[in-house]
């Protein structure tokens, strides 16, 4: 296999790539290869999969064969150089009252079946650790997460039962705790705890007050794990650039969804959010999410999880470097979920569990 930088950097879109009246040029085929070798050694962490809900519905499925009625199995995320995957167990609105911790419980169990239907070509891990020896073994990685907060129900102690399920990211929307206003003292006591468990914070959707809140308050770097740039593309979960800065500054990651809504109906336009967020808060900060099987409309060339390398092969075109873009297709989710697993075995030594929730005698 050729080296990447045996490759020519200098080809650009003629009129023989394209139809000349196409507004959205694709990229030369020199670019998609040197995409895919840049892949080879820097694989996608994929920040936002809606999968395990879209597989409930189907009465068969076998996603190392190959599944037509989703956007994901694992022939797609080979072609795609996908190396890990967050599986969301959000829950839409209506299931976010009584049933919250029942439906959640539900979605985890889900996602450990699939797993382990699955085991030539997925595999369920905890840690940054564990996400190297998948791939060192040929396996597409599974980290658990974002929950909705409504999962935790006011108890630290159905956190760290999520927890030892395999939960490693919650958002922090939907809850009585991180409203309009901030965080209550028990939502702060819920922060503390998710860094002393290494669960990570989803900020994506939640009020600017929780999120200036929650950037302070944590020890641990945060996500955005469906938020592009607001200057960019106006949107309620796209981020100013003022957050964008603080984001930065706390070594967080704006994880830039792959869906026309929120970055734009072709490649250039998602491209044009990772350049913004790249320059704004930096390169550290910024990742990919894919956001398949969640229902969303995805921009042109980018329908299913084996379209990663047109993406990349777009911002070679725009002159990243192969160092920028491994931070943002791989180093940074790694990075960050380093920080945790130091910060949840530095916090576990030196304090005990909290009580399990506000109304416990000894809060």
């Amino acid at each position: 296999m050729a080296d990447l930088h045996d490759i020519p950097t200098t080809t650009e879109v003629g009129e023989d790539d394209s139809l000349p009246d196409d507004p959205f040029p694709a990229v030369s085929a020199e670019f998609l290869e040197r995409a895919r070798l840049l892949l080879t050694a820097h694989p996608v962490a994929d920040g936002y999969s809606g999968l395990p809900r879209a597989l409930g519905p189907l009465p068969w499925y076998d996603l190392e064969l190959g599944e037509a009625a989703v956007d994901t199995d694992v022939p797609r995320l080979r072609e795609g150089h996908v190396g890990a995957l967050f599986w969301s167990l959000d829950l839409p609105e209506e299931e976010r009252g009584d049933r919250a911790v029942g439906a959640t419980l539900e979605q985890l169990d889900l996602a450990r079946r699939v797993v382990g239907r699955h085991p030539e070509g997925l595999r369920l891990v905890r840690t940054a650790g564990q996400i190297i020896d998948a791939r060192n073994c040929g396996r597409v990685a599974v980290v658990l997460g974002p929950a909705s907060a409504a999962a935790v129900d006011d108890s630290l102690g159905i956190l760290r039962v999520l927890n030892s399920l395999g939960l490693r990211v919650l958002s922090l929307t939907g809850a009585d705790w991180a409203d309009r206003e901030g965080l209550t003292r028990f939502g702060e006591e819920v922060i503390r705890e998710m860094n002393r468990l290494g669960v990570l914070a989803d900020l994506s959707g939640a009020p600017e007050p929780v999120l200036d809140r929650v950037l302070a308050l944590s020890k641990t770097p945060v996500l955005c794990t469906r938020s592009a740039a607001a200057a960019v593309r106006p949107h309620p979960a796209n981020l100013s650039d003022a957050l964008l800065v603080r984001l930065g500054e706390q070594q967080g990651l704006c994880m830039v969804p792959l869906t026309a809504e929120q970055s734009g109906p072709a490649v250039p336009d998602v491209a044009d959010h990772l350049d913004h967020v790249r320059i704004v808060a930096g390169p550290e900060c910024v990742a990919l999410s894919g956001s398949y099987d969640t229902g969303a409309a995805h921009p042109r060339d980018l329908a299913d999880t084996s379209r990663y390398p047109h993406l990349i092969a777009e911002l070679l075109r725009r002159g990243w470097s192969e160092t920028e873009l491994s931070l943002l297709t791989w180093e940074n989710v790694q990075r960050v979920l380093r920080s945790a697993d130091f910060t949840a075995r530095a916090a576990q030594r030196r304090r005990e569990p909290a009580p399990a929730s506000p109304t416990d005698p000894e809060a």
